[in-house]
């Protein structure tokens, strides 16, 4: 039976998303129905007759593909979190032919030509505002997409980025399924010692769960890091490790061909469209604009901060040979993280798990919510019975202090083994404006936080707490978003402006007054006692070189690949990755060590964060420096969260980013706030 719009969910846009009756059969002839009526959109679009207009030209292409982006968003979302074979099976049946569509978009020639007809026009010329700003960025788009490109160089093009789509897809599937593979069981409780109960108690229920006895241990992110922190044996530390840093290279999940592949492609891709590198080519629309201006980034900060970092490498290893005698062996990557918590422990009398009960996740949730309302007059309300895709998903209504509704989220926060690793937001529906009223929004965001063990509560550590808050900040930025155009809506800016709504939160994760609003023993109610919390605001710079230079290296390995890798010169990506992530790794890297075989940022999307991962610390930059307003004036100030709500959060792209930061600031970004926060001026 073939399901309409009546019975194929997908069919049709609602904002109350029936998750519960998606099948992954409804995917592949939802996609032909959505391909076709957009291919239809897209002719009539290029055949429109007499003198072109806005609503008929540039209106007409924001709106295209919003059903498609709808029904293929959907199912992207559910492969993500919910995944299983047949669901699998028709996503990826149906991605080449949908990125073969998108990828069609600028290719298409009378379309280009519609859009150019029109900005000759008397309207085109006349636009201003976030209207003549799209056209111009659509025009800069279609002909960095290859618009102006030989029919010939259009269909490699195309073919091109049909590939890229089925590797990055396969990538990906490979990391999820090398993760999943592997579990360690424990059978004796000796072996466990120096790992905390909240971690016991998850090993042993993860064990009951697959009918096993003993504590049974996974790769997921709670599991990895409680061991890599905190096991006193040092072999099982190395068990972990080694199969952390060589996941997707097994023989029947080998990402290392994959990559060499993409790299391949993305140059070709790069080349055809007449720049010199795929960084290039990506960064031309960013705040950075060029590789080799995000490699002069990425190199001011290293040189910065290299000498502390050897500095506190050397500390460590003394620290090491302190407590265990002057013939204890050199630091080993699987011992940084372990002896690293021994030494702040040491140095500042702090415990990072003595934090966790007073981050029960209920109320770190409801003291977010709070802050949003002091900061933005919002008001966030969970609402029961909404169809969802996992028992444990909850989803909130978020309405502005007029009363208005402005959106609504899912929160999916806990590991599953049919659900990708990290954390993320995404977008579902952009809402926009109509006569009388502001279509609303819908997001998401999904986490891979320690789960609720034996009886109690989900307790957190105080990193987990700063991903809540920072996942919520790209949220705000989508649901607060008040832009007329979609392209330009929320949080399709540029990736290196894109951080600072999600970094700039994480800052109250760090302000007293902020955390007495959540950070309660899940027990006693009591705030953190104040001798806690000089402890942990101390240590918030312990080691703050090395964590800059973790980022940093993730940086140089993506713009590196991007710009400068030759594989006749280089040799294979992942042994020239390992080489450079060395120059930025406290201890020697084992000749094994492959992680960017797992380096979703960069290979699980076709172009996700590649050449982009200095992103990251582009926009912790931005966040440092702007929250220091936040600081002067109050951090409750409503006056200065109305300023970043209209300025940043509501603007999305409809202004150069570069001009809505001087507008909420007064003054370009100033670097230095960071060093400071960082303990590295």
């Amino acid at each position: 039976m073939v399901r309409t719009s009546v019975t194929n969910p997908l069919l049709e846009t609602a904002f109350r998303i029936p998750f519960d009756r998606i099948q992954a059969s409804d995917v592949v002839p939802a996609a032909a129905i959505l391909l076709e009526e957009a291919r239809k959109r897209l002719d009539a679009l290029a055949a429109e007759p007499g003198e072109p207009t806005f609503e008929k030209t540039m209106k007409a292409l924001d709106e295209l593909t919003e059903p498609l982006d709808y029904g293929t968003g959907i199912v992207r979302h559910l492969e993500a979190v919910a995944t299983y074979p047949e669901l699998r099976a028709a996503f990826n049946q149906i991605q080449p032919e949908v990125s073969a569509f998108y990828t069609g978009i600028p290719l298409h020639a009378g379309v280009w030509q519609a859009v150019k007809a029109f900005a000759e026009s008397a309207e085109g010329r006349e636009l201003t505002g976030e209207r003549r700003r799209y056209l111009h960025k659509t025009m800069d788009t279609f002909r960095r997409h290859g618009a102006d490109l030989k029919p010939e160089d259009k269909k490699r093009l195309e073919e091109i980025d049909v590939e890229l789509t089925k590797l990055t897809t396969k990538f990906s599937e490979h990391v999820l399924d090398s993760t999943n593979a592997f579990e360690l069981l424990i059978t004796k409780e000796a072996d466990l010692a120096g790992l905390p109960p909240t971690a016991m108690a998850a090993a042993r229920e993860s064990a009951q769960r697959k009918n096993k006895q003993g504590w049974r241990f996974t790769l997921q992110a709670p599991d990895y890091f409680a061991v890599m922190t905190y096991l006193d044996n040092a072999a099982i530390r190395r068990q972990m490790y080694e199969a952390y840093a060589v996941r997707a290279t097994e023989p029947e999940r080998d990402n290392r061909p994959v990559i060499a592949r993409v790299l391949e492609l993305r140059r070709a891709k790069a080349l055809l469209l007449g720049y010199a590198d795929f960084a290039d080519l990506v960064l031309e629309d960013r705040m950075a604009h060029s590789g080799g201006r995000a490699m002069a980034f990425l190199e001011d900060l290293k040189s910065k901060t290299v000498r502390r970092f050897q500095e506190e490498n050397r500390e460590l290893l003394e620290f090491r040979r302190s407590v265990e005698g002057i013939s204890a062996p050199e630091i080993a990557p699987w011992d940084v993280a372990y002896y690293a918590e021994k030494q702040r422990a040491a140095l500042y009398d702090f415990d990072e798990e003595a934090l966790r009960p007073y981050f029960p996740l209920e109320s770190v949730t409801a003291g977010l919510f709070q802050l949003v309302n002091r900061l933005y007059g919002i008001t966030v309300s969970e609402e029961g019975g909404v169809p969802v895709w996992d028992p444990q998903v909850r989803y909130y209504n978020i309405q502005d202090a007029n009363g208005e509704f402005l959106g609504g989220f899912y929160a999916d926060w806990y590991p599953r083994e049919n659900k990708r690793g990290g954390a993320w937001m995404d977008s579902l529906i952009t809402g926009g404006p109509e006569p009388g009223r502001f279509r609303p929004h819908l997001g998401l965001i999904c986490g891979n936080l320690t789960a609720p063990v034996a009886g109690k509560p989900a307790l957190l550590t105080h990193r987990e707490v700063e991903t809540i808050f920072h996942e919520f900040g790209h949220l705000l930025h989508h649901l607060l978003s008040r832009v007329e155009l979609r392209t330009l809506a929320g949080t399709n800016v540029a990736w290196d402006f894109v951080e600072l709504p999600s970094q700039i939160m994480e800052n109250w994760c760090w302000e007293r007054e902020a955390l007495d609003l959540f950070a309660r023993h899940w027990e006693t109610g009591e705030p953190i006692p104040d001798d806690l919390f000089q402890k942990m605001k101390r240590a918030r710079t312990f080691r703050a070189a090395n964590a800059q230079m973790r980022q940093l290296g993730f940086g140089f390995i993506d713009l590196l690949l991007h710009v400068r890798y030759s594989a006749e010169h280089d040799g294979e990506p992942i042994g020239y990755s390992r080489r450079i992530l060395q120059e930025f790794s406290p201890a020697p890297l084992p000749p094994q060590h492959a992680m960017a075989a797992a380096f979703t940022h960069l290979f699980g999307n076709p172009v996700g964060y590649a050449a982009g991962y200095y992103s990251y610390k582009w926009a912790e930059v931005l966040d440092a420096d702007a929250f220091t307003r936040f600081h002067h004036e109050g951090i409750f100030s409503r006056a200065v969260g109305a300023a970043f709500r209209e300025n940043i959060l509501a603007k999305g792209d409809s202004e150069d980013p570069a001009e809505l930061y001087r507008r909420f600031m007064g003054r370009d970004p100033n670097p230095e706030a960071l060093l400071v926060r960082s303990g590295l001026a």
